[in-house]
């Protein structure tokens, strides 16, 4: 099954095939989707809208959560009902463990059952991957006294937790309560103390170099240029993230946002790899290259590169040179969309962006690099040619 386009760029779409300038089908054919695909995207968003009668996402969303809230009460109800007859039985030791291990068998997530019969599941893993000794039984339920114990309490150290545990029928040293408090993180809020810098952590380090001003790429998705630009309107600045595949001097993801954050370069990333994934391209190991802005500096963007397989790497301090043929692209649209006009709202703004990236830049402006073809002409004619002749 395919994988579904990022919901910036239907939305986008979407905006642009309502405003009637184009019929559906060439809109569709611009944006490289089926027309039908663009049909049933009107037609939902006319659903959110209250335009059509039908389900919005919304009301399916809280349709799928209220139906996760009966399932999880179905099985807290199971497990008070299994544990209500596995105590019942007399000749049973008192394990509590072997109960919840049943109940995972059936479908029941330890989860659930450890916080219904207000058990640590620390100390239940332990127990389910090493054989269970008595001693090692003796300090499960020991632990679990200590965790109930700073449960209640918070503020108290390991001595204090340890006399609770000791009120509850528990005998141990006060080392062995150390190493038990230790283990399973159960620190005083009071206790332990503050950082010399405030408690800030330092910030990421800066991937090293790996382009060194060589823009060239053998084939797709081995090296994508990324920056940010900004553009001011009547309602403030806009302000787009751009990814670029070097192979074919496609932008191959985007993300457009009224502020500057994190989640902005991150949204460029996602929308990249799912493009790039529903056309059937693998995206592991592809060079990621921008300049040392926050933003790809931030622990979100760079998670983002870990979960891809993608390899980060970033240009030196106030040298554009580093990123120059991402700053000519920029220079390109800055001339033809940007400068063009006043830009009275953000949408009208962003509309023009995604119009002229998608439907100039993408499928019309030809490019002497490319031996006079247009970005998607050059994937889908050379890629076909070297597949053919591998």
């Amino acid at each position: 099954m395919p994988r579904p386009h990022p919901k910036e760029f239907r939305d986008d779409v979407v905006a642009i095939a309502r405003q009637g300038e184009s019929t559906v089908k060439q809109v569709a054919k611009d944006f490289g989707i089926s027309e039908s695909c663009l049909r049933n995207w009107l037609h939902q968003a006319d659903v959110e809208d209250g335009a059509k009668p039908g389900v919005t996402k919304s009301e399916s969303t809280e349709l799928r959560e209220a139906r996760k809230r009966v399932r999880l009460l179905e099985q807290e109800n199971e497990v008070l009902r299994r544990a209500a007859a596995y105590f019942a039985q007399a000749h049973l030791p008192e394990m509590t463990y072997p109960l919840v291990r049943e109940l995972a068998a059936d479908g029941v997530p330890v989860t659930v059952t450890c916080r219904v019969l207000k058990l640590a599941r620390q100390a239940y893993y332990r127990w389910l991957a090493n054989p269970v000794t008595a001693t090692e039984l003796e300090q499960a339920y020991l632990a679990n006294a200590l965790f109930d114990a700073h449960r209640d309490d918070p503020e108290f150290g390991y001595r204090l937790l340890g006399d609770e545990a000791r009120d509850a029928g528990h005998s141990a040293c006060d080392r062995t309560m150390w190493r038990l408090v230790r283990d399973g993180r159960w620190w005083s809020v009071f206790g332990k103390p503050k950082g010399t810098k405030g408690g800030k952590k330092p910030g990421p380090p800066a991937h090293d170099d790996l382009v060194r001003r060589d823009f060239t790429a053998s084939e797709p998705n081995t090296l994508w240029l990324t920056d940010i630009t900004e553009h001011p309107t009547g309602e403030g600045k806009v302000y787009l993230c751009a990814i670029k595949d070097v192979y074919s001097n496609r932008i191959v993801g985007y993300s457009i946002s009224d502020r500057m954050k994190s989640s902005l370069a991150v949204a460029a990333l996602e929308n990249a790899v799912a493009r790039r994934a529903i056309e059937g391209r693998e995206v592991a190991g592809c060079i990621v290259h921008s300049d040392r802005g926050s933003q790809f500096r931030s622990r979100k963007f760079l998670a983002a590169l870990r979960r891809h397989d993608l390899v980060g790497s970033m240009g030196q301090v106030a040298s554009a040179g580093d990123n120059a043929a991402m700053e000519s692209f920029f220079a390109l649209m800055q001339k033809n969309v940007l400068d063009r006009r006043r830009w009275t709202t953000q949408a009208e703004l962003r509309i023009a962006i995604i119009t002229w990236i998608e439907r100039t830049y993408h499928r019309r402006r030809r490019q002497a690099r490319l031996g006079r073809l247009t970005p998607i002409e050059y994937e889908a004619i050379i890629t076909t040619q070297v597949a053919l002749a591998a």
